[in-house]
């Protein structure tokens, strides 16, 4: 007798039906399962025949064909299990086929006939309703999961045994379900803004780059606040809106990060903080199988790298594609997988191996050598360097410097501005952050007025920028406009996003001074003065405004 049943598998972070055929035929006992199936597929037969025996029931000793379809996708995992099962006791007339047609089944079976969770059951569910399915059968663990999914009925599957004598628990169809928001920390235990004391340039950088979710480094000596202000982020980022909730909840269903059987949508944004031994499939993904890695399960969120320098070289490197298409594609001689990794980079270095370079020698004397300054610089590649768009010096500061200041809250009120600004503004562009701003759209919203446009080509033969570094000047600058509530991209606009360039004037010799007094050539305004301490103070005067 024949019989056809539905699953699933996970390519990428999205599911993929799956026909499981079973063909049940006279001849000597034995179980074909065909359809590039991996060692853990082909072991499923051996798990099924002891559940189908322990559920008290029989299994064929005829020969026995399982198909999975299509043939030519290389099949892993335990997700089949429940299904061939059921697709052998119905070919065999033990099991009514007719409630499982149309239906999806999932579940890994134990040697008694219990059904365990697998992961990935979210995207399986997803892609079962896009394909017109209503009904899916889940283990219990995974039937809230599935549930997330609007439009579907839900059975939870306790064991085979129960399965088939029809004491199968239904879960109605799935409804908003009141939960914690998964990611965000307990009430006071976030990190505050405020927490921090002075740095108000460091402070102003990070408002900006949480406005448009720009890629922020933070350059000084040790201790001076740069990983305090990067954990910060996600105090001041907004919640994830429902179509990003479910792509990100959806990643952590495939890696196995569903975060409790009660757990809703994750709604925080996520941060992850991989440390600097991280290998490269560990921070991009890979595997024999994909799994994804740090860059997708940072998606929509941050990915924050401290002491950046001391990630191998490799690793840093291939962060250069997902910085640009926002998306991870890994070869494999089985095929090619696409991972999604749309994330804020914020990354925290010193600005030499003994983190002292450029400080007041005075107080705490470089050691390095000039050759130790170069090779240590040399692990951040320009490349690398050219897609972060805030590159911020934060100094050491006296102990009098003063009361935390602005606190995330009231950080979060100036913020929405600019969020409610480029929602209304890409409602129809598909994007939703100024950083992904490109070509024709970066043209029409991002258009400068004529003495801005003169100050940023100055800037651009004077500093050796790139064109990408051109580019990235504009969307942060239409990024402060936002933050001022302005539809105009100004002069002062510009100036501003063009000192937040630090390595590049490093490695030219230029200081913020030198662009203020093209500024005033411009007809921006008094030039102010060139002395480093007179520049900070109003930076930080600025910053605090």
């Amino acid at each position: 007798m024949y019989c056809k049943l539905l699953s699933a598998i996970v390519l990428g972070v999205e599911g993929k039906l799956i026909e499981v055929e079973v063909d049940i035929a006279a001849g000597l006992p034995q179980v074909n399962v065909v359809g590039l199936p991996d060692p853990a597929v082909r072991e499923s037969i051996d798990r099924a025949r002891a559940a189908i025996q322990n559920a008290g029931m029989k299994f064929p000793l005829d020969r026995i064909t399982v198909n999975l379809a299509p043939a030519d996708m290389r099949k892993q995992g335990s997700a089949f299990d429940l299904a061939i099962a059921a697709g052998i006791l119905c070919a065999s007339g033990q099991m009514p086929q007719d409630e499982l047609e149309g239906a999806l089944i999932i579940g890994e079976l134990s040697l008694n006939g219990e059904v365990k969770a697998v992961p990935g059951v979210l995207a399986m569910a997803e892609n079962a309703r896009s394909a017109g399915l209503r009904r899916v059968y889940v283990p219990p663990a995974s039937a809230h999961e599935a549930g997330l999914i609007e439009g579907i009925e839900v059975i939870s599957v306790a064991s085979l045994a129960d399965w088939i004598c029809g004491r199968s628990g239904t879960g109605a169809s799935a409804q908003p379900i009141e939960t914690a928001q998964i990611g965000e920390p307990a009430l006071g235990a976030s990190p505050d803004l405020s927490d921090v004391s002075g740095q108000l340039q460091g402070k102003r950088a990070l408002l900006i780059a949480a406005a448009g979710m720009h890629n922020l480094l933070f350059l000084g000596p040790p201790g001076t606040g740069k990983t305090m202000l990067c954990r910060r982020l996600p105090s001041l980022l907004p919640p994830l809106a429902d179509e990003e909730a479910l792509e990100v909840t959806k990643i952590y269903s495939v890696s196995g990060k569903f975060p409790g059987a009660r757990a809703g949508l994750i709604r925080a944004r996520p941060f992850r903080a991989p440390h600097h031994t991280v290998s490269t499939s560990g921070l991009i993904g890979g595997g024999p199988v994909p799994k994804p890695g740090e860059v997708t399960l940072a998606h929509r969120g941050v990915l924050f790298l401290d002491e950046l320098p001391e990630f191998g070289r490799s690793a840093l490197e291939s962060l250069r594609q997902p910085l640009e298409d926002r998306h991870v594609t890994i070869g494999r001689a089985r095929g090619v997988t696409r991972f999604p990794a749309s994330f804020m980079l914020a990354a925290a270095m010193n600005p030499c191996a003994c983190g002292y370079w450029g400080g007041d020698q005075t107080e705490q004397p470089c050691t390095c050598s000039a050759g130790s300054l170069a090779r240590y610089r040399a692990r951040m590649s320009g490349p690398l360097a050219d897609r972060i768009d805030l590159q911020v010096e934060i100094p050491r500061q006296p102990v009098s410097f003063g009361n935390g200041g602005m606190s995330s809250e009231e950080a979060r009120e100036k913020l929405s501005v600019a969020y409610e600004r480029q929602q209304h503004r890409y409602a129809e562009a598909g994007i939703r952050w100024n950083s992904e701003l490109s070509g024709r759209l970066l043209a029409v919203h991002a258009r400068l007025a004529s003495d801005a446009e003169a100050l940023l080509t100055g800037m651009y033969s004077r500093l050796g920028l790139s064109y990408r570094a051109h580019d990235r000047i504009l969307k942060l600058s239409r990024t402060i406009a936002d933050l001022e509530d302005c539809d105009a991209v100004r002069l002062e606009h510009v100036a501003e996003a063009v000192q937040y360039r630090a390595l590049d004037r490093q490695t030219t010799g230029y200081e913020p001074g030198i662009i203020r007094e093209t500024q005033v050539k411009q007809g921006g305004g008094k030039p102010e003065s060139s002395s480093r301490g007179e520049r900070n103070a109003a930076d930080r005067t600025a910053a605090g405004n």
